[in-house]
């Protein structure tokens, strides 16, 4: 990095020698030749481009490639250099490639890495209780729920959020990311031991806007602050380092990701990685914040786990996880069924959403209908779930969608497995009689 950083980077300044970069000059020419041999001639800028480095950075690469003779001038097209690699140039890039195929943006440094994230700590955000109403305004929570996420995310260590199905876990964990009012630096890939390890995922972080090539160090990507969200798909494989067996790189794992950020497990408990071994994995990371992975060849190594950790499960908490592991977990919630109150409320709000005419009566006579026919509880997804079913129903008919007692009969009738009917084909089944 050309300058050293004791904030949190408002701006990555570009390095413009090739010691700026803190990667060796060796491993930069090799990727140059493995980019010039895959995309054939190209300008010094374009190569730049390719590799996120500055012009003097290339211009150094390229003289001394050229001295070793691995890449000469082919040309000149409108007044412009255009270079390529010569015989000696390929066969080295076809060697280099035989290792890994990487190409794209130069990496950054182990060392640069963990001081950027550490800088940029999910610790050091400053939250505070408006914020936390601005953000969960779209949700119907008491007080005391508001302050206690708020609490655990000023932590920025971990929170369990636990209770019965449908009652608002997911849309909580869902939401905490959209705190975070500020962005953090990526990078595109980090070198460890000469290993490429591809860090920036454009399926997961989200950029903003970048600074131009050559004004800055672009091989950092600025980004909202990470949000990683897995449910029943999570195996023990994505919390370590992927080598794809034909590319010869490596992808960062979830946790790696999800630095300066948020990473949310859903459904935790029903994962196809059993919970004691997800536990026994991270109960040091989430204890020290850092997190040791290893490369292929047996290297080990440090990366900080500056991450917040949300866990949302409707099992038992003390049955998925030993009171050790539950003590590293500073913060905890249990979200229950809502009051009446809270009910109608939120069923207001879904009816201004919709355009749907509201009347406390019929959110009344959808509170009997769901304890009298259907035996259930106030569950917070249910006044989404009935509203959508209505106005389906109204858009198949052709018609606006009304808020009445046959609505609402046939959304329910719609969503819920009656008892009744749950208990006759029970009753068939056993006799061997089938309903369809």
């Amino acid at each position: 990095m050309a300058e050293t950083l004791t904030a949190p980077p408002t701006e990555m300044p570009a390095p413009h020698s090739v010691n700026d970069t803190n990667i060796r000059r060796s491993l930069l020419e090799d990727l140059a030749l493995k980019t010039l041999f895959t995309a054939g001639e190209l300008s010094l800028r374009e190569l730049g481009e390719h590799m996120q480095l500055s012009l003097p950075i290339i211009e150094e690469l390229f003289q001394s490639m050229r001295r070793e003779q691995l890449c000469e001038v082919k040309g000149m097209i409108a007044g412009i250099h255009r270079i390529a690699a010569t015989q000696g140039g390929k066969r080295r890039a076809l060697d280099m490639l035989e290792l890994n195929q990487y190409v794209g943006p130069a990496p950054v440094s182990l060392e640069e890495y963990l001081k950027v994230v550490r800088l940029q700590t999910v610790q050091g955000v400053n939250i505070h209780d408006e914020d936390i109403r601005k953000v969960f305004s779209h949700l119907v929570l008491s007080d005391e729920v508001l302050e206690r996420v708020g609490t655990a995310v000023v932590s920025g260590t971990s929170i369990f959020v636990y209770g019965p199905t449908g009652g608002g876990k997911t849309s909580i964990a869902e939401t905490i990311p959209n705190i975070y009012p500020d962005t953090v630096w990526i990078p595109y890939a980090v070198e460890v031991d000469s290993q490429f390890i591809v860090t920036y995922d454009a399926t997961t972080h989200r950029p903003v806007e970048q600074p131009s090539w050559g004004e800055a160090d672009t091989r950092w990507v600025r980004c909202r602050r990470p949000r990683v969200f897995v449910g029943g798909e999570l195996t023990s494989e994505m919390l370590d380092l992927q080598m794809n067996p034909i590319s010869k790189f490596y992808s960062a794992p979830l946790q790696m990701k999800a630095n300066n950020g948020v990473l949310i497990i859903d459904d935790f408990g029903r994962q196809r990685i059993r919970p004691e071994d997800l536990l026994n994995r991270w109960i040091v990371p989430l204890d020290r914040r850092v997190d040791f992975l290893t490369l292929r060849g047996g290297k080990k190594f440090e990366i900080p786990f500056d991450l917040f950790v949300v866990f949302a499960t409707n099992l038992n908490p003390m049955e998925l996880a030993d009171e050790a592991f539950m003590r590293r977990i500073q913060n905890k919630i249990r979200m229950g069924y809502p009051a009446v109150p809270q009910f109608k409320e939120m069923f207001r709000r879904l009816c201004d959403r919709f355009k749907l005419e509201y009347t406390e009566e019929m959110v009344e006579y959808f509170i009997r209908v769901l304890d009298a026919r259907y035996h259930q509880p106030l569950r917070p997804c249910y006044p989404m779930d009935i509203v959508h079913q209505i106005t389906w129903t109204a858009r198949y008919e052709g018609h606006g969608a009304v808020l009445n007692r046959e609505s609402i009969d046939r959304a329910c009738r719609n969503y819920f497995v009656s008892p009744e009917d749950a208990e006759k084909e029970a009753q068939q089944a056993a006799k061997g009689i089938r309903s369809f």
